[in-house]
């Protein structure tokens, strides 16, 4: 009779478990899949990002190779293999500036405004944004587009990157004068030699454009 009673106690716990599972079997099962699924998502995107980085290091190392054999057909491809891949990782903004140098020294402008724009477009770094917008901005005055060049250090002033207020001036500065203005020139080059007091060597280049001038460094620190 014992062993009767306690198979009767065991079929009605499997009874409760059967009924409850009907009734809760499928949110818990969802829940399980849920967090399960963001677990594995995690551990995906970590391998993910991880595979990502190793790629991208043995690509941008695939750059360097390039841009020093001067090589700028196999630079642009891998630039475009690595832009492709990672667009906006630092290592993409640095292949970029990397490959408009190389087509600058080319003579193939275009492809270096290109590699160019896509650093402003793509970096969410302000000081690589700023240094290829200055690049941009030595085209135009290599071109002799002065006037483009003033709108793009006049929105790059507006931008207020830090510690870029004293390159500005300074090209400024040599549109002014490319343009036959020696008195605005000098004024920007003056501007430039105050706020370049943390960089000693382009400092020391400022005061040579304006000893050129007839202006010494004493006129700013005033």
């Amino acid at each position: 009779m014992a062993t009767q009673h306690l198979d009767l106690e065991e079929q009605e716990q499997i009874d409760q478990i059967k009924a409850f599972w009907r009734q809760w079997g499928n949110i818990i099962t969802w829940l399980l899949i849920a967090v399960l699924g963001s677990y594995a998502a995690y551990n995906g995107w970590q391998y993910w990002q991880n595979r990502q980085g190793h790629a991208a290091a043995q690509l941008f190392d695939e750059v360097n190779k390039a841009a020093q054999a001067n090589d700028l057909d196999k630079l642009k491809r891998v630039v475009s293999d690595l832009s492709a891949q990672t667009p906006s990782s630092v290592l993409a903004q640095h292949a970029q500036l990397l490959l408009a140098k190389a087509a600058v020294d080319k003579g193939e402008t275009d492809v270096a405004r290109a590699a160019l724009a896509s650093v402003g477009e793509q970096s969410p770094d302000a000081g690589l944004k700023a240094v290829a917008a200055l690049r941009l901005v030595a085209l135009d005055m290599d071109a002799q587009q002065w006037d483009s060049a003033m709108s793009a250090l006049a929105a790059l002033e507006q931008a207020g990157t830090p510690g870029f207020k004293g390159l500005i001036a300074d090209r400024r500065g040599d549109i002014l004068q490319a343009k036959g203005d020696k008195a605005g020139a000098g004024e920007q080059y003056l501007a430039a030699w105050a706020a370049l007091a943390d960089d000693g060597q382009y400092r020391q280049l400022v005061e040579v454009k304006l000893n050129a001038l007839g202006l010494s460094a004493g006129a700013a620190a005033n």
